[in-house]
């Protein structure tokens, strides 16, 4: 063996060696991405978590006020009967069963179905066990109610929210029984994606470091950028649309969060023999491995800020994988 083919081996075998450091160094880049796709997605939970409690906290306030107002905004005529009664039977006892049961009831977030008698300033009345409540408009279903007439007579699932003895007050829930229900249907959905089925789903919306589908049924899936295809996708708008029909594999369905792929049903591109390569290629690659370091040093650095991950969303998150990646050089 001559001393040019020694060499040229060499070469080869040094140049599988970087190949393979940067596919090592791409999959870690890929992996980093998806941890801080994750993160972010647990810091957007905890933001929702917030609002809806901040919402909840605004709903109670706004319903103390009702509740406390909405007989001052009726006549006295309207309820002089039932006044009259309340006058002769007195205040309640202290041992009254019927609000015992309404506590008892409140304690155990007991589900039941009022009618609905009757629309007044704020919200609704319904009777149970002969007793007056009040459900207030933004308690009556899971979103905005615009007209409540339309719920005058309907039937409605609630709960007790509000169970005041001394002042005869009794508050009914249905918007929270909706949002349980709600609840409870997403997560049976959600259980019953199976990991490493094939599914078809729509595409949703897109990032840059990924595309959330909705699936067939109805539950929404995250496909990351690395899992469109086994050829390099910069950003999934090159490839996909919105309203694009896909077909894709569960590979995750853990913690709420359902993980996609379309690589996954891609057969997997064989391995290029550095052999097989034309000489041409051999020579350029060989070239490329003789240049000066701070040359190549130049050229991965450019490289990497060319291939920085940035994700920005209203103007308040930011993450560059150029900053979680410091440290990690790659080969040309």
């Amino acid at each position: 063996m001559d001393i040019e083919k020694i060499v040229e081996t060499v070469a080869e075998k040094a140049e599988e060696v970087k190949e393979a450091v940067a596919e090592k160094a791409e999959a870690v880049k890929e992996t980093v991405a998806e941890k801080a796709e994750a993160v972010k997605e647990a810091v957007e939970e905890k933001v929702e978590a917030a609002k809806e409690a901040a919402e909840e906290k605004t709903d109670a306030a706004r319903e103390a006020v009702e509740a406390k107002t909405e007989t001052t905004n009726e006549t006295m005529a309207d309820y002089t009967a039932e006044l009259e009664a309340s006058y002769k039977k007195g205040p309640p006892k202290a041992d009254d069963p019927t609000w015992d049961k309404f506590e008892q009831m409140m304690a155990d977030k007991t589900v039941f179905e009022v009618k609905v008698d009757s629309v007044v300033k704020g919200g609704v009345v319904a009777y149970v066990d002969e007793v007056r409540a009040f459900i207030p408009a933004s308690k009556l279903a899971a979103g905005y109610v615009e007209n409540l007439d339309d719920y005058k007579g309907k039937n409605v699932e609630v709960m007790v929210i509000t169970a005041d003895r001394e002042g005869k007050k009794l508050v009914l829930s249905g918007r929270d029984v909706a949002r349980m229900k709600a609840r409870a249907a997403k997560a049976a959905a959600q259980e019953a994606v199976q990991v490493d089925s094939v599914l078809e789903g729509t595409v949703d919306s897109l990032k840059d470091y990924g595309a959330f589908i909705t699936l067939d049924g109805g539950m929404s899936g995250l496909l990351h950028v690395s899992q469109i295809s086994y050829k390099r996708v910069e950003k999934p708008a090159d490839v996909l649309n919105v309203g694009d029909k896909v077909k894709v594999k569960v590979i995750g369905n853990k913690d709420g969060k359902i993980s996609l792929s379309m690589k996954a049903l891609e057969e997997a591109p064989a391995r290029e023999r550095r052999s097989d390569r034309p000489e041409g290629e051999r020579r350029e690659r060989r070239e490329r491995s003789d240049r000066p370091e701070g040359e190549r040093r130049e050229r991965r650095d450019r490289r990497d800020r060319e291939e920085s991950f940035n994700y920005t969303e209203n103007g308040k998150a930011t993450t560059s994988l150029g900053d979680l990646l410091s440290g990690i050089k790659l080969g040309e």
